[in-house]
């Protein structure tokens, strides 16, 4: 038997438990401090529910539950391998939220403000950065579809990020619709609009050269595409461009209204700023779309949208809802790599005991949990090994059962 965990998963130690606990205890604290309240929702949906979620390139990603028993014999049965499974793994919060949402309307406020803080699943194929199990930290408004429902997701997001101690970051935006108008624009009929996304979605990876290749391989005229390009080489490409190319729309007015306040509100920690190729893979974005970007991580560590139609696929009606996630596994993973330590936490002792001073060992463990973080530890024949073993723990000292003073290690 194999005693690595799956590919795509971790183990964490000790240590990085209590670090990966800090974090998400702090995000979760700023969430509510700004109003937000925690749901949680099963790990399994109905495939019904998976498979029409217009998740992008997510739906080829789930982790689909074969049918059990006699069920499952009789879609073998069939030759058709859609048949065999009838639930799977949630890939994203979103659409569980949605769901969610839907069946218990009537007992949420409105507008709904929600953290999700949860596993999701994706039978992605491992490497740096991208697992089949992680973490994700959600926050949603459902039921306003005024800018100030970005404007306080944004604002949120960043100021968990900044009380982590995360303070290296940017958060770029754009509009759904913008970039349809942009693409139209350049000549691009609108059904074509999904696969010149998917192309300007690569522009990081492929550069414009590559992005202008691929757009000509799926034949595409030439003048739409150049028109494009020239777009693209337009660096930075700013919202006053956009009006140039667009005309005054709704939606340029009202990401300048999101990112002026947001900016205004970042007191210069962060910068908000708009990006003409965000894309986002979603295929249920409508409108804003966000992500966030650092120096420190290749790619995205966080993002959302708006998504003003999904709900509607279970009510019958549209309820307009927008959210930000931020990738924890990504954060956690850079913060740990600077060496992370947690700021203000007690310090650890250790109460080292032999069996006929064990009660007074309690007794003296309970005194110092006033001060520090205390564990008991049975004396073993060599003292020494275990205070090494402790102090390379992050322990500060420990106490000795027949010793009044504590002993403290290092210059601790």
């Amino acid at each position: 038997m194999k005693i690595t965990p799956v590919k795509g998963t971790s183990d964490y130690l000790p240590g990085e438990v209590l670090i990966r606990d800090y974090l998400q205890n702090t995000i979760l604290e700023t969430y509510r401090s700004c109003g937000f309240e925690r749901i949680t929702t099963p790990i399994i949906e109905d495939i019904e529910n998976l498979d029409k979620s217009e998740g992008g390139e997510n739906l080829n990603l789930i982790f689909k539950i074969m049918k059990r028993g006699e069920k499952l014999e009789e879609a073998l049965q069939t030759g058709n391998e859609k048949e065999i499974a009838d639930m799977g793994l949630r890939y994203d919060l979103t659409l569980p939220l949605t769901r969610y949402y839907a069946n218990n309307r009537a007992k949420l406020p409105n507008p709904f403000k929600v953290i999700q803080i949860d596993k999701v699943y994706r039978a992605e194929r491992p490497q740096k950065g991208r697992m089949r199990e992680f973490v994700q930290c959600d926050i949603d408004i459902i039921g306003s579809d005024s800018y100030t429902a970005e404007v306080e997701l944004i604002t949120t997001t960043a100021k968990a990020l900044l009380n982590i101690g995360f303070n290296t970051f940017k958060i770029r935006v754009n509009d759904r619709r913008l970039l349809k108008a942009i693409i139209t624009g350049a000549g691009f009929a609108e059904a074509d609009c999904d696969s010149v996304c998917i192309s300007l979605d690569k522009l990081d990876k492929i550069d414009a050269s590559g992005v202008r290749d691929e757009l000509l391989a799926k034949e595409f005229p030439a003048e739409p595409v150049e028109k494009l390009m020239a777009i693209l080489e337009r660096s930075p490409f700013t919202l006053a461009d956009a009006k140039e190319v667009c005309g005054e729309l709704d939606c340029i007015t009202n990401l300048e209204t999101i990112m002026n306040l947001a900016n205004e509100m970042s007191g210069g920690r962060y910068s908000i700023e708009y990006d003409m190729t965000l894309v986002r893979g979603q295929g249920y974005y409508t409108g804003t779309v966000f992500e966030i970007s650092s120096p420190d991580f290749r790619g995205a560590i966080g993002g959302g949208g708006r998504y003003d139609n999904l709900i509607g696929k279970f009510l019958g009606e549209n309820i307009p809802a927008v959210g930000f996630s931020i990738g924890f596994e990504r954060i956690a993973g850079i913060l740990l790599a600077q060496n992370y330590q947690i700021p203000s936490r007690k310090a650890r002792l250790a109460v080292v005991y032999w069996e006929d001073n064990f009660k007074e060992a309690l007794i003296r463990a309970e005194e110092l949990r006033a001060e520090y973080d205390v564990t008991l530890c049975a004396a073993p024949k060599k003292l020494g090994k275990l205070f090494s073993q402790l102090e390379a723990s992050g322990y500060a000292g420990c106490a000795v059962m027949g010793q009044d003073e504590l002993k403290m290690f290092g210059n601790k």
